[in-house]
């Protein structure tokens, strides 16, 4: 008999897990005592949970039927250069205006990059209803 714990799929463990961590070394990294190795430390550590992710994340896409398959693609798609055109007009705004590294940096706007992939899930799934 499976446990619930097998119920979950792996990459939203995986995902889940990197969230968690990223948010406890974007914690450890706002001390200003701890020393500068354990501070690289600290950054990478959430680095091969998100490796987990994707290699969890891509296995479960080749598992998935052709409809399936095609919905994930074009939500990357439409995400893909979304991601792009933030960053690219987020780093011309900076050469343009001071923009506050407390609301614009790479740490505020990943999360911009989950709304446009699951924006895009949303877009394509209502095509192929």
């Amino acid at each position: 008999m499976k446990s619930k714990m097998s119920r979950i799929p792996m990459p939203l463990v995986a995902i889940i897990a990197f969230v968690l961590l990223y948010f406890v070394a974007r914690g450890l990294l706002e001390q200003p005592e701890l020393a500068k190795p354990w501070r690289v430390i600290v950054a990478l550590v959430p680095v091969p949970v998100f490796a987990l992710f994707l290699v969890t994340f891509i296995r479960g896409i080749k598992e998935l039927d052709e409809l399936e398959r095609r919905i994930q693609f074009e939500a990357l798609v439409f995400a893909f250069p979304l991601a792009i055109l933030l960053v690219m007009t987020l780093g011309l705004l900076e050469l343009a205006i001071p923009l506050s590294p407390e609301d614009w940096s790479y740490r505020h706007i990943w999360p911009f990059l989950f709304v446009f992939y699951f924006l895009g899930v949303a877009i394509a799934r209502r095509r192929y209803q």
